[in-house]
């Protein structure tokens, strides 16, 4: 075993246990024994001797420092996801006092439809939004920013459902029979 091994062997075994240098020490003299080389142990300053290597051990210095930049993340517009949609749903079916169990049916619908997702888009019919509505445009009857908000479109699939369905589970037996809602 040569000496940038012991070394290295030393450097890991004080990182890993925690342990101090005359742990490692002990280390190193143990691996020294195995392999039956001549090493010597200077008391200070920790050199350590071999036949053709010379190596200063140094003490490990930790260092915690603080790294600043000057680079900026790059600004995107802050949007929805998928979990504040549900939140969202779910403040306006606890306002309609409907149960647990109708957010349920709610939320396995609007995720078959849109995965929730306020800007899904079918390409070959045109519906849009959380609810997938069809045309779109419907939604204006509720807001008019209900291409990129998320309450909207969910207040116009609630009205909508409750007009059609009476409630989200009857919309969500619906669409399991036919596909659709």
């Amino acid at each position: 075993m040569d000496s940038n091994r012991v070394l290295a062997v030393m450097i890991a075994s004080v990182a890993f246990t925690g342990g101090t240098a005359s742990t490692a020490l002990a280390d190193m003299d143990s691996a020294r024994k195995v392999h039956q080389r001549t090493w010597t142990l200077d008391a200070e300053p920790r050199v350590f001797h071999h036949q053709t290597y010379r190596v200063t051990a140094r003490p490990m210095v930790s260092h915690q420092a603080t790294w600043d930049t000057e680079a900026l993340p790059k600004a995107r517009p802050i949007t929805p996801g998928k979990g504040t949609n549900k939140r969202i749903a779910l403040d306006l079916v606890s306002q309609r006092s409907w149960s647990l169990r109708e957010f349920q049916c709610l939320d396995s619908l609007w995720t078959r439809e849109s995965n929730w997702n306020h800007r899904a888009e079918n390409p070959s019919s045109g519906a849009y939004g959380i609810p997938q509505a069809l045309p779109a445009v419907k939604m204006s009857g509720v807001g008019q920013d209900w291409r990129h908000n998320p309450t909207t479109q969910i207040r116009w699939g609630l009205k909508y459902i409750q007009g059609r369905y009476g409630r989200p589970c009857g919309a969500w037996g619906h669409f399991r029979s036919h596909n659709w809602y």
